[in-house]
């Protein structure tokens, strides 16, 4: 669990860099940064049309601009002190708000997260604060995101221990004449289950611990379609069957990668072939990983064997993750970050065989002083069931 004096510090080092960077304020508007800062998030948000912001100015104490309706368990949840609620309807609503506070305060430069600020409030903000007053603050909190602390690594450890469970859940389904959607329930349940048993202390009470969103699965020839839901097709002998958790494996706000193929029944030299390939493309990629190597090397090896197994690369060999299930950096062509302990990965290797079947598999792993260690630790073996 993060305690408050985490989340403190996490302000202070995003007011460090404000000064740094001659920012006089900070509005944060994307609900990770609002949980990663404020320890505080809600399930009803800007989609809504009821966004949460985080004023965080370069002294001072930051403030939490929330729904009346959520501004109760704000309180609750959030270090932050000065939570000020706004209702549908009056006095402007979060903008109205925001705009009080603009007014008392002294400020010459604004920054907020461009590349994930929603465009209702990017155009909000564009109509309060003049744009020469307006930047950037993603490289800010990119930089103190990146490399995650002691409690966020034992969070992701267990968010490592749900996403395995889900996967044993999905195979115990797994069968001739099974629909597809009955093998992701099963992922669902077992995820919910374990994420349960990790969440006992009566603190965790904002935690839920059921797992959501639609299972990324296919089968027989449908594996080609690498981003494809479940469905009611139901399983035959000799079909793949490939299950992504990477927008479904969420334990306590933090976000994972991790991917498995499966086999009913029989699996042709072909499909073999191409599924150990992937495997080998992927173990060339973590064997690079270490302190010091730089994100497009890491790449490139698992592109080398794509290669020489005669397949071009279909897509980026791994993304950071955190809060987000997206962060800087990622293991594809042109990003030359350096990796550091700390740093957080989802690693994939995948090929497709266009029109007939694809192989995939995937780990979240950490970046450690000598190497990393996996999140995801499950056989990487082809498996029949």
């Amino acid at each position: 669990m993060i305690e408050a004096d985490e989340y403190k510090s996490r302000t202070v080092a995003l007011q460090s860099g404000l000064a740094q960077a001659g920012i006089d304020l900070a509005i944060l508007t994307d609900p990770d940064s609002v949980t990663y800062f404020a320890g505080y998030w809600n399930y009803l948000g800007v989609e809504f049309g009821r966004p949460t912001l985080v004023i965080v100015p370069r002294s001072g104490e930051p403030v939490v601009i929330t729904p009346l309706m959520e501004s109760e368990m704000c309180r609750n949840m959030s270090w932050i002190r000065d939570v000020r609620p706004w209702a549908d309807g009056i006095d402007g609503e979060w903008a109205g708000t925001l705009e009080r506070y603009l007014s008392a305060a002294r400020y010459g430069t604004v920054g907020f997260e461009k590349r994930t600020i929603h465009p209702s409030i990017a155009l909000r903000l564009k109509q309060m604060i003049e744009g020469g007053r307006r930047v950037d603050l993603h490289p800010i909190t990119t930089r103190i995101r990146m490399r995650k602390s002691s409690s966020e690594l034992e969070i992701m450890r267990a968010a490592g221990k749900v996403a395995v469970a889900m996967l044993e859940g999905a195979r115990g389904a797994i069968g001739v004449g099974v629909p597809e959607y009955e093998v992701a329930l099963a992922a669902l349940s077992g995820g919910t289950r374990m994420a349960a048993s990790l969440l006992e202390d009566p603190r965790h009470r904002f935690v839920s611990p059921t797992i959501y969103n639609l299972q990324v699965m296919q089968s027989g020839s449908d594996t080609c379609m690498v981003h494809r839901r479940s469905s009611t097709k139901r399983l035959a002998k000799g079909d793949p069957v490939y299950l992504c958790f990477c927008g479904v494996a969420n334990f306590h706000n933090y976000k994972l990668g991790f991917d498995r193929e499966f086999f009913v029944g029989s699996v042709t030299d072909e499909q073999a072939k191409v599924q150990e390939a992937a495997v080998k493309a992927q173990q060339a990629a973590l064997a690079e990983i270490k302190p010091g190597a730089v994100c497009e090397d890491v790449n490139r090896a698992a592109e080398d064997v794509y290669r020489v197994a005669g397949f071009g690369p279909s897509y980026r060999t791994g993304r950071s993750v955190g809060c987000s299930f997206l962060e800087p950096p990622e293991l594809k062509r042109g990003d030359k970050t350096v990796l550091e302990p700390g740093m957080t990965f989802a690693v994939d290797g995948g090929i497709t065989v266009e029109g007939r079947f694809g192989g995939r598999i995937g780990d979240s792993i950490a970046v450690t002083e000598t190497g990393f260690e996996y999140f995801t630790e499950y056989p990487r073996k082809l498996t029949v069931i």
